[in-house]
């Protein structure tokens, strides 16, 4: 069957590269992938009191050599790539198994990278064996549809939720455990859920409300479940029909929330420009006041028309800023502070509150 739309929040059975082929070009903005890693597991893996490990041993990760696993992997990507649009991103997890022959292809195939994510897992499985180092992370590769596309990231929004530092490509969060994850008769339902606080960050990062996220390799939906939670409409593709129909009924449970607004974060780019003028015809900083830098270094007095003079200078708060450090360039709203009851308070406060008062 072939699709003229996309066929939102749906999961469709049967083989991804199938599926993703009968849905129309261009139509997704980010997709997710957790392909097969062809572990190459020889044998039972047992703990030291002899009770055997619950390993990943399904037939859909085995393949009968790398070049069938390469085939394999070039053709989902080049089909994903297809639907991707002109500036839609993917995601790609992995372990070291897979992930360099992944990383690899990739650049074949004329994507272009963004990153590569290191997830830390905080509980991860031991060795048991004791004759390697404890595989304790993954990777996720990031890539753009090409070198030239404008794909989205938001910043804001990654540094917010790291209490106002720049996130960083290495990521600790715990495997998924406990209530998350899904059990059946007692058992895992599936081998490899990802836990949601992963896919929580890579959907937030990347896309927008609305957006349509795609995973070729559903499995237990966490990609479907945390679209749902944020606002971004998903399809999810998946072979296996018990863990479709488990997906379904996870992703039923999720409640959606109806206010989009509180699930977008806006680039400060596109909030309205406000002058530093604005603030002194306010009346919230007047002619006289007396602006320092987060130290007590530097200081300068404002002017009735918004700059900014010292004892041999006289310029606006970026030019003021970058004259007394020696500098080429600096942002005068988050240099300069105003000291209010014997606290330095910055002065891009008064700016937030003219973009509150505005909007």
């Amino acid at each position: 069957m072939k699709y003229d739309v996309p066929p939102i929040n749906k999961v469709l059975l049967g083989d991804c590269i199938e599926s993703m082929e009968s849905l129309p070009e261009g139509s997704v903005d980010m997709i997710f992938a957790d392909p097969p890693y062809n572990l190459q597991l020889g044998g039972d893996l047992h703990r030291p009191n002899n009770s055997k490990v619950d390993a990943v041993d399904n037939d859909w990760d085995q393949f009968e050599s790398f070049r069938a696993y390469d085939e394999f992997s070039q053709r989902w990507m080049k089909a994903a790539r297809r639907l991707l649009k002109p500036d839609g991103t993917m995601w790609v997890i992995g372990s070291y198994h897979n992930i360099f022959r992944v990383g690899s292809m990739l650049q074949d195939l004329g994507f272009w990278m963004l990153n590569d994510v290191i997830w830390r897992k905080t509980n991860p499985m031991p060795n048991f064996r004791g004759r390697r180092f404890t595989n304790a992370h993954e990777t996720m590769i990031w890539v753009a549809k090409d070198k030239d596309a404008r794909y989205r990231f938001n910043y804001e929004a990654m540094k917010a939720l790291n209490d106002d530092l720049q996130m960083r490509s290495d990521w600790t969060l715990p495997i998924c455990s406990g209530k998350e994850r899904l059990k059946k008769d007692g058992v895992k339902a599936h081998p490899t859920q990802k836990p949601e606080s992963l896919l929580y960050r890579v959907i937030l990062s990347s896309t927008e409300p609305g957006d349509i996220v795609l995973d070729p390799f559903f499995g237990s939906g966490t990609t479907g479940a945390v679209a749902r939670k944020l606002g971004r409409n998903w399809i999810g593709l998946e072979q296996d029909p018990e863990y479709a129909q488990i997906a379904e009924a996870r992703i039923k449970r999720v409640k959606a929330e109806a206010d989009l607004e509180l699930l977008r974060t806006q680039s400060k780019r596109a909030l309205p420009r406000v002058p530093f003028g604005s603030v002194v015809e306010r009346g919230m900083l007047k002619a006289g006041d007396v602006l320092y830098d987060g130290r007590r270094r530097y200081s300068a007095k404002v002017r009735a028309d918004g700059t900014l003079v010292t004892s041999d200078f006289q310029g606006s708060i970026h030019q003021t800023g970058a004259f007394v450090q020696k500098a080429p360039s600096c942002n005068g709203w988050t240099f300069w502070h105003v000291e209010q009851k014997g606290k330095l308070i910055p002065i891009d406060a008064y700016r937030t509150q003219i973009r509150a008062e505005l909007n």
